[in-house]
């Protein structure tokens, strides 16, 4: 059997492993790991490092997420008496076990396979500046468990329809989304239809088409539709809102649009970090159960967007184009941009439709997983962003649904969402939370 050697750097501890088909033999003493060095907090940060580098929709990014830190989850609960979402991974005879070791393992390989491009390897034995603390058993320490359950959870997703890319027609008509931007296509147009961690299709928690119409004619030509539209024109407008100074900063503080950024999801698990950190939380299984949530978030709204009747079009797209919509209360304004800016100062919508914001049903799931795992949702933290147009910018919330309140909200100031957007993400999320919550790991 080949053996493969690795060096691991480290100031308090120098060791030599071995790897041997999943198990380690580690010849160092043990030292004590710092109090201070969380294993899932530490492959978050590795998880939001690969968010910024890659980029992408959050669609895929929430899988990925969902992967690991449920396979992280596992070998963790495999050597406990815990519950585990897929099977239970069993410890090889003569081996010894340390659980942070294992968890690392799965990390480790979910990543390899997710992101096949990228080279982990110094995340890894970054994972590993502190030996396992105890004595190995006759055979030496294993990983072949964090293994096992990583090589579950690739096998579990190896079908699960994220590849699918079937292409996707924009609309022409009124009220039927088409790319606002040149060189733009729809961003994963199947992924209402990828298998969900938790739920039992992306259609389980699928809300009322936009107002609760039967059909676009009747939402164009309605009051409710035309309210919408000024509400987001007047709000949303990159120049001459009517938005406070307060709500324009929340709205560059939410947004993480961009490249580059961590994305909504990654924002979400930032302030998962820092409320754990702030409550002393045991981590793995709070970021197991955020993690599924936002991925089954991402597939129920993305069924929303465009597994119905009406993939409604960006308020970008319904105030500027001269195109009727056969509502009097509705006047096109061909100059107005939406406040949502990129990189290069130009004003943009994501690449969707709009119905329901993929912002708020994240932000729903995140805030419903966190209130029933707390068991309140009055918890006051302090909230940062990475956003371009945010720096520096932090806002403290005194609970989990206010935070997810001006997340959601936070997309009609930028100019990107209808307010029923906001409102039906919100309701899906929280419901996909309780689905998560009351179901898994429990």
């Amino acid at each position: 059997m080949r053996r493969t050697s690795l060096r691991r750097l480290a100031a308090l501890a120098l060791s030599a492993v071995t790897l041997v088909g999943g198990l380690v033999a580690v010849q160092a003493p043990a030292a004590a790991v710092p109090a201070g060095f969380d294993h899932t907090i530490y492959w978050n940060n590795v998880l939001l490092k690969t968010y910024r580098a890659v980029g992408g929709p959050p669609t895929v990014l929430s899988r990925a997420g969902a992967m690991m830190h449920l396979a992280m989850y596992d070998a963790s609960a495999s050597l406990s008496s815990g519950p585990t979402y897929l099977a239970r991974v069993a410890p090889v005879p003569n081996f010894s076990y340390d659980v942070d070791m294992n968890v690392d393992m799965a990390a480790f390989k979910v990543l390899q396979s997710v992101f096949p491009s990228r080279d982990f390897t110094a995340d890894y034995q970054g994972s590993r500046v502190y030996p396992p603390v105890g004595s190995p058993g006759p055979e030496g320490w294993s990983t072949s468990v964090g293994e096992g359950a990583a090589q579950n959870m690739i096998n579990a997703r190896a079908n699960d329809r994220s590849t699918v890319n079937t292409g996707y027609t924009p609309g022409t008509t009124a009220g039927q989304w088409r790319p606002t931007e040149p060189n733009t296509v729809a961003a994963s147009p199947n992924w209402g239809r990828v298998t969900p961690f938790a739920l039992t299709s992306g259609s389980q928690f699928r809300p009322s088409l936009p107002g609760g119409f039967t059909d676009i004619t009747r939402m164009l030509t309605s009051s409710e539709y035309a309210a919408q539209v000024r509400d987001v024109r007047e709000l949303g407008a990159a120049t001459g809102s009517t938005r406070t100074t307060d709500q324009t900063q929340a709205a560059f503080f939410w947004a993480n649009d961009l490249d580059g950024t961590y994305k909504p999801p990654g924002q979400l698990f930032a302030h998962t970090q820092i409320i754990a950190k702030a409550k002393g939380t045991p981590t793995i299984k709070l970021f197991a159960l955020v993690a599924m949530a936002m991925a089954d978030a991402a597939i129920a709204a993305w069924d929303a967007k465009y597994e119905t009747t009406i993939d409604l079009w960006r308020p970008d797209t319904a105030i500027e184009e001269p195109q009727s919509d056969g509502n009097a209360a509705t006047t096109p304004n061909a100059a107005w941009q939406p406040l949502s800016t990129a990189a290069d100062g130009s004003h943009f919508s994501p690449n969707f439709p709009a119905y329901i914001s993929g912002h708020a049903t994240f932000a729903g799931a995140w805030a419903g997983i966190m209130k029933r795992f707390y068991g309140t949702d009055a918890v006051t933290f302090t909230a940062t962003t990475e956003d371009p147009k945010a720096v520096g910018v932090q806002r403290t919330f005194t609970s989990f649904s206010a935070a997810a309140n001006e997340n959601a909200l936070s997309r009609l100031w930028l100019g990107v969402h209808y307010r029923w957007d906001a409102d039906a993400g919100l309701a899906t999320g929280d419901a996909v939370a309780n689905r998560v919550f009351g179901t898994y790991l429990r």
